[in-house]
């Protein structure tokens, strides 16, 4: 008696591919949503109450009392385990823990501008991130992390927003403003701040070479960059930018995109 040979038609394997790829987006969206629970208030405040220009970095000296960051000090922790992420997931915080990062990825539903190209502009802009993350260092622990704000603290939350920004100084209003502006151009152009000007994402793109697990491309790649078009940082696997969210492993025709360990 012959073997029984079991045929998958082509079409039940792209209806097994696309049903694992929104699986892994469903599983990402819902850690994206824990981590907003976890650090959401810390980053909210990062923005609005702050009184220090480099916010998240000297909570320990902040007087603004209710902040998780103060409370917990959830940045000692923080600034601990990110590194240990990096060599571990490469720049995957951005992609699937960073509050800011999902505020971002939301508002470029509806942004026109995806900037899903490799062009001029694209591969210069990117480096924006780099020279936000030295001014910042140089605020930080060079010009002494000046406080430029009063955090007043009267009534209910944004009644207190509104006075911080009354009372604060012009740095501050200056700093704020920026990430504000870039939220809004976030509208327009897709994900803007992530990846043109976020310092944390700076430092982390700096050091995701060393990580140990990420999404690359193997030598099955012919070019089509149907994987560029569903990226949301508008990007390939492993190239500047990838936060390995995992959103192409399911879109290549040739197979050539994998995760884990690359030989």
């Amino acid at each position: 008696m012959s073997p029984e040979v079991s045929i998958v038609s082509p079409a039940a394997g792209v209806r097994s591919k696309e049903k694992s790829g929104i699986l892994l987006t469903v599983w990402r969206r819902l850690s994206q949503v824990a981590f907003l629970g976890i650090l959401g208030q810390w980053s909210f405040y990062g923005i609005f109450r702050c009184p220090f220009i480099v916010p998240y970095v000297s909570c320990e000296n902040c007087p603004v009392i209710t902040c998780h960051g103060r409370i917990l000090s959830m940045f000692w922790g923080f600034w601990l385990l990110l590194p240990l992420s990096v060599v571990l997931f490469g720049r995957a915080f951005c992609g699937w823990a960073c509050p800011g990062g999902l505020v971002n990825q939301l508002l470029g539903k509806i942004a026109p501008l995806k900037l899903r190209v490799r062009h001029l502009f694209t591969r210069v802009a990117s480096w924006g991130k780099y020279p936000v993350l030295a001014l910042a260092i140089y605020v930080w622990l060079l010009a002494g992390q000046p406080r430029s704000d009063v955090p007043i603290r009267v009534g209910e939350f944004f009644p207190s927003v509104g006075l911080t920004f009354e009372h604060a100084g012009l740095f501050w209003l200056v700093r704020t403003g920026i990430v504000l502006g870039f939220l809004v151009l976030g509208l327009i152009a897709a994900n803007a701040w992530c990846r043109f000007a976020c310092p944390t994402g700076g430092v982390l793109e700096l050091l995701k070479p060393l990580s140990f697990f990420k999404i690359y491309k193997n030598e099955r790649c012919n070019g089509c960059d149907q994987c560029l078009q569903v990226c949301e940082m508008g990007t390939r696997p492993a190239e500047a930018n990838c936060t390995n969210c995992g959103d192409c492993l399911n879109v290549c025709p040739t197979d050539a995109i994998q995760i884990g360990r690359k030989k």
